[in-house]
């Protein structure tokens, strides 16, 4: 299967379960509290880095790209439309990218569409910390959440690879005008953006392994918790952590 296909299905499969949601209220709600509660904990899970101004900036685009509650209905829908064209107006190394980010947003959305549902059987009023903590043990699914955080440091690593290929820069701005054109504009901002930001920490020797390190050490110990420890272990240590995001 194509890059092209890969990207249609799985924007497909986030259409479908965005549908599912948009038929029951209560789980679109709970959806939409998932996805706060998440941008809420990678802020708090990384307040030192948003302190850092050498890695403020990475951080940022991580929580705003692949963290954040926000709509990406609009990214979504360029992809399905220009799936096909992408590979003949984006260079190879980009296409994949593009197809990691495709990737990564369908599994996302299906963890989201299955805490929402377990978020959905505890009661109301159970802290948030506590409802999280045991919507994510009943969910489970441990293999899709290693596979989740994989394609995060895939963007990443791809991210700086771009910044390191002579000449890409130039040419990601030569294809601003043809990328609007195509109807490729939100995954053009993506790849500028992200082009800058890690292009601005790759000139600091070794940051950018250390911010992906950091990242990846810190994902895996908390989903190490949230899969091994007792419940009212993971709900203390994530209304910690909710508390530092404040």
């Amino acid at each position: 299967m194509d890059a092209a296909e890969n990207i249609r299905q799985s924007i497909a499969r986030v259409t479908e379960l965005r549908a599912a949601q948009a038929s029951n209220p209560a789980l679109a709600t709970a959806v939409r509290d998932i996805k706060q509660f998440q941008s809420r904990r990678f802020m708090g899970s990384y307040t030192d880095l948003m302190r850092d101004p050498t890695v403020r900036p990475a951080t940022q685009f991580f929580l705003d790209e692949l963290y954040s509650p926000g709509d990406y209905s609009a990214r979504d829908a360029q992809f399905a439309r220009i799936a096909g064209t992408l590979q003949t107006v984006f260079p190879r190394p980009v296409v994949h990218t593009a197809l990691t980010l495709a990737l990564l947003h369908a599994k996302t959305e299906e963890l989201d569409h299955a805490m929402a549902q377990a978020w959905l059987a505890q009661p109301a009023t159970t802290p948030e910390a506590g409802r999280y903590a045991a919507a994510w043990k009943t969910a489970g699914q441990p293999e899709a959440r290693r596979q989740q955080l994989a394609w995060v440091m895939e963007l990443g690593h791809d991210l700086t690879r771009f910044t390191r290929t002579p000449g890409l820069r130039l040419l990601l701005r030569a294809m601003r005008g043809p990328a609007q054109a195509a109807g490729m504009g939100a995954l053009q901002h993506f790849l500028e953006v992200g082009f800058d930001t890690f292009g601005a920490l790759a000139r600091k020797r070794g940051a950018v392994e250390g911010f992906l390190d950091t990242v990846r050490e810190r994902e895996t110990r908390l989903m190490g918790l949230l899969f091994d420890a007792e419940l009212v272990a993971c709900e203390t240590q994530l209304a910690h952590t909710l508390g530092q995001a404040r």
